[in-house]
């Protein structure tokens, strides 16, 4: 570490979550283990990023963020050398199976992965300098579309900022109140509250508690929580109502169109956990706030009271 790293404290780089120990962090690299992963990659690994690994082989850094021209990139973690971690270069999702399974350009190795789990990455670029060079450290995302970070490794992990930096969660909350207040709904869910003849005005009701969602979160998503079910039964009440339910898997399938991920309209959370989703119907299942019935699922008459009981706070 004296030729690389001069004055630079790690004190407060790394992120030791019992998370990235298991995922991220291998024991120090031997020269032979770093020769066999250098073989496995085809490239041979920049000083500097060795330099590091032998220091904390792999890992969550506390600061996240690379500045661009634009705004920034976030990388999630720095892959270690080694096999035997999840995110490790030559581990289940480190940079052989990314390379590997085309997903990525034949430019490199990857060397950090990002919250997007795979629809982006952070690579070692060997273009210029040949397999043995000092590689450019770029952005690739999945259109292929590559845009450059920094010169070499040590200078991308010198620029890396706190997210902070970047906190946009004021201007993201306004955006959300925006959307689910003025926000066009989709043709589906347009007809499905037309149809729906049980409590006069739902969608304005929808929007209510949607709102309330943001300014729970400060973003409009759903999850676990009492206002999620809320908006989660008035989805299937609403589907259920116009068309029929055969099954869970099929409902689960036209769940996204809705209003999470619908072809059109704006009143949209633009993505979703359907673990979520799954176990709020298990759970809805289980109780016998939904029934089957004449090869149907149903909403029990009980459980819609408690609904309509529900909805009288967000006229």
């Amino acid at each position: 570490m004296e030729k690389y790293f001069d004055d630079f404290d790690f004190t407060n780089f790394w992120d030791d979550s019992k998370y990235a120990l298991e995922n991220y962090v291998e024991e120090y690299p031997s020269d032979e283990l770093i020769a066999s992963i250098e073989e496995e990659l085809g490239y041979k690994l920049p000083a500097s990023y060795i330099a590091l690994m032998k220091l904390h082989n792999g890992g969550k850094p506390i600061n996240n963020c690379f500045p661009t021209e634009d705004d920034h990139v976030q990388i999630r973690g720095i892959m270690g050398i080694g096999r035997s971690k999840t995110y490790s270069l030559c581990g289940d999702l480190g940079s052989t199976f990314f390379t590997g399974e085309g997903q990525y350009p034949n430019i490199g190795c990857c060397i950090c992965d990002t919250p997007s789990a795979g629809h982006d990455m952070i690579m070692l670029d060997y273009t210029a300098c040949g397999k043995e060079g000092e590689p450019a450290v770029v952005h690739v995302d999945d259109s292929d579309r590559i845009s450059f970070l920094a010169k070499d490794f040590e200078t991308f992990i010198r620029g890396l900022v706190h997210e902070s930096v970047y906190d946009t969660s004021a201007e993201d909350a306004k955006a959300a109140f925006h959307i689910t207040e003025h926000g066009r709904f989709s043709t589906i869910l347009t007809e499905l509250c037309d149809n729906f003849i049980h409590f006069p005005g739902i969608g304005k009701v929808i929007r209510n508690i949607s709102k309330a969602v943001v300014s729970q979160k400060g973003h409009f998503s759903l999850h676990a929580d009492e206002l999620s079910y809320l908006l989660y039964d008035i989805q299937f009440w609403l589907y259920s109502n116009s068309r029929s339910v055969r099954n869970k898997q099929q409902y689960l399938n036209a769940y996204p169109g809705i209003m999470i991920l619908p072809s059109d309209g704006e009143f949209t959370m633009n993505g979703y956990a359907p673990g979520f989703v799954e176990d709020w119907m298990e759970d809805r299942l289980k109780s016998g706030a939904i029934k089957s019935g004449f090869f149907t699922l149903k909403m029990s008459d009980t459980h819609k009271q408690k609904i309509l009981d529900q909805l009288k706070d967000y006229r």
